[in-house]
């Protein structure tokens, strides 16, 4: 995407999952809006995103972090949500493995305290280790961690899907973690040497 799409995209991360009061529009209770409300606040806070524009950054965000509903009259974004919204995802039965992106930084916080959602509803989990290292990356220098989570859905916790092919779940508690040496091996090591890996 260019720039400008990129910036416009940002700062509908913002509105649809963090503050739509920002521009003045209100989601429903499973976080949709009406597309031509939400131009139209667009426009009148300076804004000036046309349909097409707006199609574009949906399509081309390269984490799909939007989605339209099947009429095409709606929007709203496919997960990392701090208002309170019910997306309606069904509890899935996750891969045996998933992968958290992280900065090394907050590794001994993570192995005591486990991964927990912050502002956010869940924790987001990737599916292999290079999607986990982006957006470790975006936090600092990156560290992978592998998640049991398997072993965590036998032991009765829940997991989501979201549109985007984003792993959600509730918190991730330290025994389901392990390191891997996929990112930064060398920067693991001290702040996971007392860790036991997960079998």
């Amino acid at each position: 995407m260019s720039d400008a799409a990129v910036r416009d995209s940002k700062f509908l991360s913002g509105v649809l999952r963090h503050n739509p009061g920002k521009i003045g529009v209100e989601l429903d209770a499973a976080g949709w809006v009406d597309v031509d409300v939400l131009l139209a606040a667009l426009a009148s806070h300076g804004r000036r995103v046309g349909r097409s524009r707006l199609d574009y950054v949906v399509e081309h965000n390269n984490k799909k972090r939007f989605e339209y509903d099947a009429s095409g009259t709606r929007i709203r974004a496919s997960q990392g949500h701090s208002v309170p919204v019910d997306l309606g995802y069904e509890s899935r039965v996750p891969p045996e493995t998933l992968y958290h992106g992280t900065a090394t930084r907050s590794l001994d916080s993570i192995f005591s305290e486990g991964l927990k959602p912050g502002r956010r509803h869940h924790v987001h989990l990737s599916v292999d280790i290079e999607t986990a290292a982006k957006v470790g990356a975006r936090h600092g220098k990156p560290a992978v961690l592998v998640v049991a989570a398997a072993r965590m859905h036998e032991a009765g916790h829940e997991f989501f899907r979201s549109t985007n092919g984003v792993w959600l779940t509730e918190h991730v508690a330290p025994q389901y973690l392990s390191p891997t040496s996929a990112v930064s091996p060398a920067s693991l090591v001290s702040s996971t040497s007392s860790v036991r890996p997960v079998a």
